[in-house]
């Protein structure tokens, strides 16, 4: 996972996972490259270049190796500190490490920043083929002791479903939690002299046709979950459903090296809307 900066939610939440699938914590914090204003080291000042960076070297380091984890106490952890592009960094330690997961902090914090995916952790998400872990990227967030109960996972109907689904079964019965499968359609609105209303034959189309997609689905698997079918907005429908069933992770498809997520090109969105870990698989 990445520091120094994870709150503290997402350290609890690694050391959950770390302890329940008998996992390594490697915490890795990537120094970018200094940069500072032309003319900022004037003549005479006794500060050079070279002293900045090591200074700052010297700290991050002496942060990271007293950095204070209880919750990691027992389990093994290794402290990384290098240099480089973060993002690109972050995904070639993942991958020289064989790592099973990256936790990352969204960095959403305060009324406008919610909107907004940290440059990093989008980066990340959009470059690696591993398992990314965000931690719940709304300030509002629950706040209670991690475990996971129940899993939510999303459903595109697209071909990396099977993938999706299987890593949420697996999770699921790793933890001894409950799945429960949801499915968000397009609008089955319509609108004309009156306002809105319901197409009912457009509707049966649409979640008759979700119904038997996701039967076959657990099947081919050989998962047997419960299945929550809605229309509308995605991310927002996403996360009124994990917040009815109280859901402690929901689990989307993950496609890199395209230019969004799964779930009907809406990863990003789902992930700012989220009050609960998003696991982008």
């Amino acid at each position: 996972m990445t520091l120094p900066d994870a709150p503290r939610g997402l350290l609890r939440q690694a050391a959950w996972l770390a302890r329940r699938f008998q996992a390594e914590i490697v915490l890795l914090h990537v120094l970018a490259p200094l940069d500072y204003p032309y003319g900022m080291l004037e003549s005479g000042d006794g500060l050079t270049p070279r002293d900045l960076r090591a200074d700052v070297v010297r700290i991050a380091q002496d942060c990271l190796d007293r950095m204070p984890l209880p919750e990691f106490d027992g389990i093994a952890v290794t402290r990384l500190l290098i240099r480089g592009e973060p993002a690109r960094q972050i995904v070639a330690v993942a991958t020289d490490r064989q790592a099973s997961l990256i936790a990352m902090a969204t960095h959403g914090f305060g009324a406008v920043h919610r909107f907004l995916l940290g440059s990093v952790t989008a980066k990340v998400l959009h470059e690696t083929q591993c398992p990314v872990w965000t931690g719940a990227h709304l300030e509002d967030a629950r706040a209670r002791e991690f475990s996971i109960r129940r899993v939510l996972c999303s459903v595109d109907l697209s071909s990396h479903n099977r993938h999706t689904l299987t890593l949420a079964a697996g999770m699921a019965a790793a933890a001894g939690a409950e799945l429960t499968l949801v499915h968000v359609t397009g609008s089955v609105d319509r609108w004309g002299p009156g306002g809105g209303h319901v197409d009912p034959a457009w509707k049966q189309t649409l979640v008759g046709g979700a119904i038997e997609e996701i039967a076959k689905l657990q099947h081919d698997v050989g998962a047997a979950a419960e299945v929550i079918i809605e229309s509308g907005n995605v991310p927002r429908m996403l996360n009124r459903v994990a917040q009815r069933i109280n859901a402690d992770v929901l689990v989307i498809g993950h496609i890199a090296g395209h230019s969004h997520l799964g779930d009907n090109g809406e990863g990003y969105g789902i992930i700012r809307e989220s009050s609960i870990p998003v696991l982008s698989v």
